[in-house]
């Protein structure tokens, strides 16, 4: 870079700085990396390691940081998109930079990753040890959304069953009846005292990931932490709030360990350092597109109405008693609201019943599909009709609320009952936001240089209520991450194992919005693993062709069935899809059966410590799971020596958001399949097989049953983004074939 360039590009805490002032914090920064790996006696030298570590000082040396004078030169930008390879060591590669130079330049490092293990791993392991070692002394907290944490007051309210008829918890949208609904009550009264019991002895600290069995969302939502019902400071158990309480771990934090998923639901909002005043580093940057595709989706049901009855019925009762007068509306927009509501539902089985009807037995909602995004004339009006008359609504809401915290505000002797007057309105508020969002994507019409929305209606039997629903969803995670992300940010690195597609950066940069952004850079490390020496990959074949589901399925259950049998320690075997899964299962003999947990049949956590358990004990014992166990799953050793792949990792071929944009690509004269479909498989497929290989002295066998892989041309592109394992081509039979040789 020349010191022109460099001149342009460095930066100060508040303003751009000479290139020398830049250079000599990079040179600082990586000082400190050194220093911590002098202090570990048993580190073995990994120049990837430091090759990466001096990329990440550089670039968050150069970004400018702060506000700024209105007169003050254009704040530089600095992004690095860094490829790192299993084992190179990356969280000591960007943590200490980044922190020596946070500290220096008196600022702070968020630290964003894409799941709660990556998370809890960063703050009970990484950076204890890396604080030991430091010469500066830091402080460092754990971010996590309020919803992760139980909300006290919530809780002691339902622990003891329902005691109005007016909590939400005890819906008459629920399915069953009679004895099954009272049972089902019961055990959620029961399950919710427990939780109350335990966070009173202090056995529990309040987050639901801490808790042996996290329950499923319906059964966590209702007594979870949410900013639509929580008064803050005017709550009576705000003083011992266990979200609040962990808030209180941020405010002298030098290091933030977020997660994608609130670092884009709260931009903005101020919960986490402002991103022009901080240095952000994104790992498992890989799944950012996806994360950002959920965050902007939305969707609203169409038949379960009654909740709206429920609701008028509370903003009246309770704007009565706070003098709201905007209520004298409510019920009359309520009962526009259930009217419009079904009406939509009527029209859309009026266009689509037919379709819907034909995917009856499939797995999942029925689906059906707005093509190109275009909204047909009988759907605009209700559509309209239910955007206004849902804003209207929310307006009511909304003084209502204002006047409750002005209560609290002036009375704060009667705290609790307010707090749970503005509760009650607030659990079902965000049906009401996500009716007006929804229309509003509906509505949204594209341009003739926009990408579309993708629209669709889904239909499915919830116990006795036939639910129709209606979703919409951007397609292109790159343009709302440029929009609501990458304007932001001054300084940021984005890391993973698998940000290349295919050995090339450029899908990942433009499903991540930085493709052309003169800002970003890229850098690839390789991993210090002798992949050819530690590893095999065989590209096995079948007879049936995988496009053949029925015997394609078959045939891979009794090659699985034979490689099984070879199984010493521990193994994975990753499927596609619940069917494939469940034909495996099914055809396993007795003795192989009694060796395989299936991840459909136990919770994640007790699945991994039955196969430890088993593995340490000497048992044979084999993992069977789909897409979510194919990455993130660290089992070193003999906790996995053989990966089998059933069948090459493409997204399900009805997502109604791929579908969309694919649409869309055609239309522009792109190729879909080659530019979207192939690069996100070779990903998908790089990161199954990376579950093989964790440390330097693993050994450790990867089989694909997909003949796609050697037989077609994408397929030849798939292998080129995998590690460089040793390759062997296996017949239908299990035998070797020449590699060279050309196919049967």
């Amino acid at each position: 870079m020349t010191e022109a360039a460099e001149a342009r590009r460095g930066a100060s805490a508040r303003a751009p700085t000479p290139a020398g002032i830049s250079a000599e914090l990079a040179r600082s920064a990586l000082d400190a990396f050194d220093a911590v790996v002098a202090a570990d006696a048993g580190f073995r030298d990994r120049p990837g390691q430091r090759r990466m570590a001096e990329q990440v000082a550089r670039t968050f040396a150069e970004a400018t940081l702060g506000k700024g004078d209105d007169d003050a030169a254009e704040p530089v930008r600095s992004i690095a998109v860094i490829q790192a390879g299993t084992g190179v060591g990356k969280s000591l590669a960007y943590c200490a930079p980044a922190i020596a130079l946070a500290l220096a330049r008196h600022t702070r490092v968020l630290i964003s990753t894409a799941t709660v293990a990556l998370q809890e791993q960063l703050v009970h392991k990484d950076l204890p040890a890396l604080a030991a070692q430091m010469p500066q002394p830091f402080r460092f907290a754990l971010a996590k959304g309020r919803g992760r944490y139980v909300c006290k007051l919530k809780l002691n309210r339902v622990a003891g069953g329902p005691d109005d008829g007016d909590d939400d918890l005890f819906e008459d949208e629920e399915p069953g009846e009679g004895f099954a609904r009272r049972t089902a009550t019961e055990a959620r009264v029961h399950l919710y005292a427990d939780m109350a019991h335990a966070l009173a002895h202090a056995s529990w600290d309040g987050d639901r990931d801490t808790l042996a069995t996290p329950p499923e969302p319906e059964l966590w939502n209702p007594v979870a932490a949410d900013a639509r019902s929580c008064t803050g400071r005017h709550c009576p158990l705000f003083g011992s709030c266990t979200y609040y309480e962990r808030r209180k771990e941020l405010v002298g934090a030098q290091v933030i360990v977020a997660n994608h998923d609130l670092l884009l639901s709260s931009l903005g909002s101020r919960q986490l350092p402002e991103l022009d005043h901080c240095l952000l580093v994104l790992d498992e940057g890989h799944h950012l597109p996806a994360t950002a595709l959920d965050q902007f989706a939305c969707a609203m049901d169409l038949s379960r109405t009654t909740w709206l009855d429920r609701l008028a019925a509370r903003v009246v009762r309770i704007g009565g008693l706070v003098n709201v007068s905007e209520v004298a509306d409510v019920y009359r927009l309520s009962s526009q609201l259930k009217q419009t509501l079904s009406d939509l539902a009527k029209r859309v089985m009026d266009l689509y019943g037919e379709q819907l009807k034909e995917q009856k037995g499939a797995w999942g909602p029925a689906r059906a599909r707005l093509p190109q995004g275009v909204l047909p004339d009988s759907l605009e009006e209700p559509l309209r009709l239910l955007s206004v008359t849902a804003e209207s609504y929310l307006a009511c809401v909304a003084a209502v609320g204002k006047a409750l915290r002005a209560e609290m505000r002036d009375k704060p002797d009667e705290a609790r009952r307010l707090s749970t007057l503005y509760a009650q309105i607030g659990l079902l508020a965000p049906r009401l936001e996500d009716v007006a969002h929804t229309a509003q994507l509906l509505l949204q019409a594209a341009g003739p240089d926009d990408a579309p929305v993708a629209k669709w209606f889904t239909c499915e039997v919830v116990g006795e209520f036939i639910v129709v629903k209606a979703h919409a969803s951007p397609i292109l995670p790159g343009a709302t991450l440029r929009t609501h992300l990458w304007s932001a940010v001054r300084g940021a690195v984005v890391t993973s194992a698998t940000l290349t597609s295919c050995g090339q950066f450029d899908f990942f940069l433009r499903e991540s919005g930085l493709q052309g952004d003169p800002a970003a850079i890229t850098l690839a490390v390789d991993s210090p693993f002798d992949f050819a020496a530690q590893g095999r990959f065989i590209a096995a074949a079948t007879d049936a062709d995988p496009k053949d589901a029925a015997r394609f399925n078959a045939e891979v259950a009794q090659a699985l069935i034979r490689d099984l049998r070879e199984v010493r320690h521990g193994a994975l075997a990753l499927f596609t899809s619940r069917e494939q899964l469940r034909v495996a299962v099914e055809a396993l003999p007795g003795d192989l059966r009694d060796m395989v947990l299936v991840q459909t049949e136990w919770p994640r956590a007790t699945l991994l410590a039955r196969h430890r358990e088993r593995v340490q004990a000497g048992e044979p014992s084999v993992i069977f799971g789909m897409q979510s166990f194919g990455e993130g799953l660290d089992l070193p050793g003999e906790l996995c020596e053989s990966v089998f792949i059933a069948k090459l990792p493409f997204a399900p071929p009805d997502d109604p958001v791929g579908e969309a944009r694919a649409e869309w690509l055609r239309a522009v004269g792109r190729d879909p399949f080659s530019e979207l479909v192939v690069p996100a498989t070779a990903i998908r497929l790089a990161q199954w097989a990376g579950r093989a290989i964790r440390t330097e002295t693993d050994r450790a066998f990867v089989t694909c049953y997909d003949r796609r892989l050697t037989r077609t041309g994408y397929g030849k592109r798939l292998m080129q983004g995998l590690p460089p394992f040793t390759i062997v081509r296996h017949d239908a039979q299990g035998r070797a074939v020449d590699a060279s040789a050309p196919p049967a």
